[in-house]
């Protein structure tokens, strides 16, 4: 992205100063996560312009984050709440005090039943206004109230598409917070069309209040690794010599069942596919290696946890294909992640998936185990195919980059600062989406 002209933008008394809410720790929001770093990240690189971007943390659950900050960028200690495990943390929970949105008559039961549930939205602790802050930006699905205006990211609606996979008291706290930082946000942000669509018909929201940002590969950011490190990396994870990644929680819409009943309908063609899984499951492993035991394909599965960034770009180095089988997806990092990495893939065809890969993956029905077991021994077997994959891959990845986002950001957050905003900036904010 051009920045030559943002650098001729006349300079107000006092730097811009944005605040992005980091408080989580590292391991339990493994996309989110992704998210902050590549965005800090690339902030951090900015030297075209006066803002200052601080990033929200909680004491001892910094050190993810530490390494991205930099420049223009720096860490701003909360007022030392816990960390956010959860999407349910940071709230205060109070009986009989829901926050006062457009709540549809189902979620409104759903609170009714489960009043010990109902919320309301924190209180800013201060941090944040003893430092100054023009603009917050919740990169999370959490947030607080405060009289800075905010940018909320709700990521996704997938309580409402798949309710099944949540409790109801679950889905009536997303949707009461959702809801209610939608309604005080200035700006909502989403990654894809796909989600603006969604929550301009879920929610009633203004198309002109919902900027599409996209997210990007975040393997940029870590250090490049040698051969000798990717060798100690399979030896260490004891991984196989040929397989099939899929890096996500084993949460029910990732759709690990479906893919393990797959790699069965492929053994039975005469074709095994060992299959690397990451992330801490926290027992969520257990229903994919009972249907695998089942199947009696449990001998492919292969459970390494949660990984480093390093590990995780060592992985991407070593497997053959990734398969991607998720039911839901606000966006899909991982999908970027391996075609950057010149990793072939066959993907799902739910929400915004068709529109990131445009063409760079054999798509498949996440519903149809078939269509899985098909797609999935296409990529695996076909030389050609995964060559011809990887390089449209590679030209698509191309077209994301946290440098461009941030600069979406950066000119969302001048805008709402009351800062002058240079040609790029309006270039950015008028451009179509990319996906």
């Amino acid at each position: 992205m051009p920045g030559s002209v943002a650098a001729a933008i006349p300079k107000t008394e006092r730097p811009l100063t944005v605040c992005l809410d980091a408080r989580l720790v590292s391991g339990d929001r493994g996309g989110v996560e992704q998210v902050i770093i590549g965005l800090a990240d690339a902030f951090s690189r900015l030297d075209d312009g006066d803002e200052r971007y601080l990033f929200l943390v909680d004491p001892g659950h910094s050190a993810w984050l530490e390494p991205h900050v930099f420049g223009p960028s720096s860490l701003l200690t909360s007022g030392g709440r816990p960390a956010l495990g959860d999407d349910r943390g940071g709230l205060r929970r109070t009986a009989g005090r829901a926050v006062k949105t457009a709540i549809p008559r189902p979620i409104r039961a759903a609170i009714h039943n489960h009043r010990r549930v109902a919320i309301v939205l924190s209180d800013s602790d201060g941090a944040i206004e003893e430092a100054g802050v023009d603009v917050v930006h919740f990169p999370m699905q959490v947030g607080f109230q405060t009289a800075v205006p905010t940018v909320f990211a709700p990521h996704d609606l997938q309580h409402l598409h798949f309710p099944e996979f949540f409790t109801k008291r679950h889905v009536a706290e997303r949707e009461s917070t959702y809801r209610a930082l939608c309604e005080r946000a200035s700006v909502v942000t989403v990654m894809s069309t796909y989600g603006r669509d969604d929550l301009m018909a879920r929610y009633g929201l203004a198309p002109d209040k919902i900027l599409v940002v996209p997210g990007a590969a975040t393997i940029a950011a870590n250090a490049p690794l040698s051969a000798t490190e990717v060798a100690e990396t399979r030896e260490r994870l004891r991984l196989p010599v040929d397989f099939a990644l899929y890096p996500a929680k084993a949460w029910p819409h990732k759709n690990h069942v479906r893919l393990v009943a797959a790699l069965r309908v492929l053994r039975d063609q005469g074709i095994d596919i060992p299959l690397v899984l990451t992330g801490s499951q926290s027992g969520r492993e257990i229903p994919v290696m009972a249907e695998a035991a089942t199947r009696g394909v449990d001998d492919l599965i292969h459970f390494v946890g949660f990984v480093t960034p390093q590990e995780l770009t060592a992985l991407y180095r070593m497997a053959r294909i990734m398969v991607f089988p998720s039911l839901f997806e606000g966006w899909g990092l991982p999908i970027l992640e391996a075609m950057t990495a010149d990793l072939p893939l066959a993907c799902s065809t739910a929400t915004c998936l068709p529109a990131i890969t445009a063409g760079a993956a054999e798509l498949f029905d996440p519903t149809d185990i078939g269509a899985i077991a098909h797609a999935t021994s296409l990529v695996w077997q076909d030389e050609n195919l995964r060559k011809r994959l990887i390089a449209d891959g590679r030209l698509r990845a191309s077209q994301f980059s946290w440098d461009r986002s941030a600069r979406m950001f950066r000119a969302c957050y001048r805008k709402l600062g009351n800062r002058c905003l240079s040609a790029d900036d309006s270039t950015l904010l008028d451009a179509p989406p990319l996906a």
